[in-house]
């Protein structure tokens, strides 16, 4: 209601002042996101049955009680609502480890399966329960090991720009470390809400295993050239989760499942799913429709630079920064505003570096909330919204200052 209440507003006032398209703006967009989001969820119908089909395969073959299990300890801190043992722990394993090497599309279809198995042990079924709300906010903010797309953007303007030698992956771990901070302070703000206690073993033992992660990743990548790295990303992500196929089905067959009935089995709820999508999808599109195409956007940059060059800061920052408002709204409008910052300043520059670790350390999470919480009819939200945009904007100022510490 508020992008739409506001939108309108600045639209009523461009009008007084003589631009007499606002209104033809606002209505094409529209009818543009209407169209988006039908495609979106379109999209989707093939890439859910898919990956529904093969958790069911993984369900029944014991494999996702199985990951449950090895995280249990950890899970256990952080969704103690969840019971022991029930197949949502495994589903969103399966998400974070998707999220974490940058496999979107296997990712969405796994963290809608785990909400549908959420909302199996919710006592309201139309409002969010703890585990869903601590699940969706991890999922906004969730860890990036390696920002491929990103990578390949960059070395992509790169060769227009006509840059030799240029490191497209030097922003790999101002990335890491700005996704990482957003995790912290999406869990810690969950947990505060939830009195959930993280100074426990399991949980301190998960940090410090993520930071020799770091370290090994690190060690592994260093001193590679962008397209070799960008190629061994890309091998590392595809290979696991093509194993993980190869094991479910060998597992499932070992055990004398009927694997095609029960793909098939699995691949009807990820039909259902992606239409059930639909509505909530482009009523969220098309309220952040209206509040890009008033200039409303521009209007809050505006208003952000004068306050920072008020107080006397270096406002080197502020070009960048709609990356890191539009995630929060739209994905592909914020990569198509990082590409324009780095068109504009340089891929190379201190802005267009910038841009590129907001780009790949912050979510889309009115995207995610409404595609997630849709699916399975969840209207009342609670603090969830309000959670995911903590761990945002602490991830935006984040990279900002990472962006200081390596590039400033």
């Amino acid at each position: 209601m508020a992008f739409i209440l506001v939108g309108f507003a600045a639209a009523v006032a461009q009008l007084l002042q003589g631009d007499l398209d606002v209104f033809n703006r606002v209505l094409t967009g529209l009818f543009d996101t209407a169209k988006t989001g039908f495609d979106i969820s379109l999209g989707l119908v093939g890439i859910m049955s898919l990956w529904l089909g093969i958790m069911k395969i993984g369900e029944k073959g014991g494999l996702i009680a199985l990951f449950g299990r090895l995280v249990a300890p950890f899970f256990r801190r952080i969704f103690p609502d969840i019971p022991p043992a029930h197949p949502a722990g495994g589903s969103i394993v399966m998400n974070f480890s998707a999220n974490m090497l940058g496999l979107d599309n296997a990712a969405t279809p796994l963290g809608l399966k785990a909400m549908r198995e959420l909302q199996e042990i919710n006592p309201r079924p139309d409002t969010a329960s703890n585990p869903m709300i601590m699940f969706l906010v991890l999922n906004t903010a969730g860890i990036t090991l390696i920002p491929t797309s990103v990578i390949a953007i960059r070395q992509s303007l790169a060769l227009q720009q006509g840059l030799v030698n240029f490191n497209a992956a030097d922003i790999f771990l101002p990335t890491l470390l700005g996704t990482f901070v957003s995790f912290c302070a999406g869990l810690v703000t969950i947990a505060l809400w939830q009195r959930i206690n993280l100074f426990c073993r399991p949980v301190l033992a998960f940090f410090a295993a993520f930071a020799a992660l770091l370290g090994g990743l690190y060690a592994w990548l260093q001193g590679m050239a962008p397209e070799v790295m960008a190629r061994s990303i890309g091998l590392l992500g595809s290979g696991i989760i093509v194993s993980l196929i190869v094991l479910f089905v060998a597992v499932a067959a070992w055990r004398r499942i009927d694997v095609y009935e029960t793909f098939v089995e699995g691949a009807k709820e990820g039909f259902g799913v992606a239409i059930q999508i639909v509505p909530y999808l482009i009523a969220m599109l098309a309220a952040i429709s209206v509040f890009r195409s008033t200039g409303c956007m521009d209007y809050l940059i505006g208003a952000i630079r004068a306050g920072v060059l008020a107080l006397g800061l270096d406002d080197a920052f502020v070009p960048a920064l709609p990356v890191g408002l539009m995630k929060t709204l739209s994905g592909s409008g914020a990569r198509g505003l990082m590409v324009d910052v780095m068109n504009t300043y340089g891929v190379d520059s201190f802005q267009g570096r910038l841009a590129a670790i907001i780009q790949g350390s912050t979510e889309t999470t009115f995207y995610v909330l409404a595609v997630y919480f849709g699916s399975v009819n969840i209207t009342r939200t609670r603090y969830a919204l309000a959670g995911g945009l903590i761990a945002d904007a602490v991830g935006l100022i984040a990279a900002i200052l990472i962006a200081y510490a390596f590039y400033g």
